[in-house]
């Protein structure tokens, strides 16, 4: 059974069952019209559905999870004893030619006779499988109804029983994120204890040279787990990267929500939340092909050498791109400051450009704070943008001028390649990603103490 039949199923599912709730619950009211119904019709619809739907799609989902596992081992059985290897991997090599033929990647006429023959079995199975979990799905989401007909009454609580599956619904979405985020942390966590069992804490953070390769006995090399190049240029292409943001997103945001005429407004929002949809590969072409050049031929104005790729052209184009995000969010809280505090500020003779400045933005600066923080997380994790355009040299540097190297962009370096993932160049990667982790926890947290304080002065 395809994606396609499943939904089509379910939406006729979904419709004849509420169709029975319904029906059901207007019976109920028609057979003693002096009593009143606990909940609305429209609530034992949806119960209905609840009842026939969801016994319907755990089988649908159980079928995906082990029906291929059934399907394999049936197949594996019909094989002849002669043909069937005795390798596991051998096995699953084969079991998945004959999937091939069956999908049409693989051309029927030069398989063995006998993987035909297992391919057209493999058919059969497929076919018969479906049958039998459209049954199984008709006959539970039938019981499903009848049991939700039985026990439909003028008494039933079918509103709170339909609020409190979509109150556990809500729970569930919001575990599934608490936990994506636990999984994420415990992962990095326990690879990175396995790296610091190769290399030394203190010469990962505190080490000033980066040069993760392996050396073999005998070649002459220098090798360096140091994280301080790295964060070093991460953190400069951030510092560069909101120093063309914040500035340029706030103003922008100001005068959209304060001074521009309707008319403007509602043409210049859309486009510049246009950057925000740009990919950020074009923007990494943009720095190489554009901003770098650009910057290059500025520097020799000057009289300055200014390379094509530097920290410069890296954070100035990060900045760019997270113009979008500091304007729009800071936009919407500016224009959810009440009116009130702008005409209180106005009749007690201050400017506009004072209100602005003394009223509004102090009494927004809790989102502003939300948004920079929003704009400083999006710098330290751009990846694509640091690869074309920063050069990706890991020198401990202050200067912008400079190539750098960013800890996002040595996270992809060290999980490309041949090498062996239980390696101290590959688990280096997981170390890496727990401090960039680490590093964005630690601004969430400044950013909360900051908007809780001043939101304490103006509620």
């Amino acid at each position: 059974m395809n994606n396609l039949t499943f939904a089509l199923m379910l939406l006729v599912l979904l419709a004849l069952a509420y169709q029975v709730g319904l029906v059901r619950s207007r019976r109920v009211l028609a057979a003693d019209p002096d009593q009143r119904l606990h909940s609305r019709p429209g609530y034992h619809g949806l119960l209905s559905v609840l009842y026939a739907a969801l016994p319907a799609v755990l089988v649908y989902f159980l079928w995906l999870i082990w029906g291929d596992a059934v399907l394999r081992s049936l197949l594996l059985a019909s094989l002849p004893p002669a043909h069937l290897p005795v390798d596991a991997a051998a096995q699953s090599a084969l079991l998945q030619r004959i999937e091939n033929l069956v999908a049409g990647y693989a051309p029927l006429d030069q398989a063995q006779a006998f993987e035909q023959t297992a391919a057209a079995y493999l058919q059969r199975l497929q076919a018969t499988g479906a049958l039998f979990v459209a049954a199984l799905m008709a006959s539970v989401a039938a019981l499903g109804l009848f049991m939700s007909w039985r026990r439909t009454t003028a008494h039933t609580r079918a509103r709170n029983q339909v609020e409190r599956f979509v109150q556990f619904a809500l729970l569930a979405c919001s575990a599934v994120a608490v936990f994506t985020t636990v999984g994420i942390v415990l992962s990095m966590l326990s690879e990175s204890l396995n790296f610091f069992r190769f290399v030394s804490p203190l010469d990962f953070f505190l080490g000033t040279v980066w040069n993760p390769r392996f050396v073999g006995v005998g070649v002459e090399g220098q090798t360096g787990f140091g994280l301080l190049p790295l964060l070093a240029g991460t953190l400069l292409v951030t510092v560069i990267a909101m120093l063309v943001a914040v500035p340029l997103g706030l103003m922008t945001a100001i005068y959209m929500a304060e001074y521009a005429p309707p008319a403007v407004r509602s043409v210049a929002k859309p486009v510049i939340e246009v950057l925000a949809g740009i990919p950020t590969i074009v923007y990494g072409f943009f720095a190489l092909f554009m901003v770098g050049p650009f910057l290059s031929e500025l520097g020799a104005t000057f009289g300055l050498t200014v390379p094509a790729t530097s920290a410069l052209t890296a954070g100035v184009v990060i900045g760019i791109m997270i113009i979008p995000f500091v304007s729009s969010l800071s936009d919407d809280i500016i224009t959810q400051v009440p009116q009130s505090m702008r005409d209180g500020s106005l009749a007690l003779g201050g400017t506009r450009s004072e209100t602005v400045v003394k009223v509004v933005l102090p009494a927004a600066l809790p989102g502003i704070v939300g948004a920079v923080l929003l704009g400083v997380s999006k710098a330290l994790g751009e990846t694509m943008i640091v690869v074309l355009a920063a050069g990706n040299a890991p020198v401990l540097t202050a200067n912008p001028l400079d190539s750098i190297a960013t800890i996002t962009v040595s996270i992809v370096n060290q999980l490309l390649g041949d090498q062996d993932f239980a390696s101290p160049q590959s688990l280096v990667a997981f170390a890496l990603g727990m401090t960039l982790f680490v590093m964005t926890l630690i601004l969430n947290v400044i950013a909360l103490v900051v908007v809780r304080r001043y939101r304490e002065q103006y509620e």
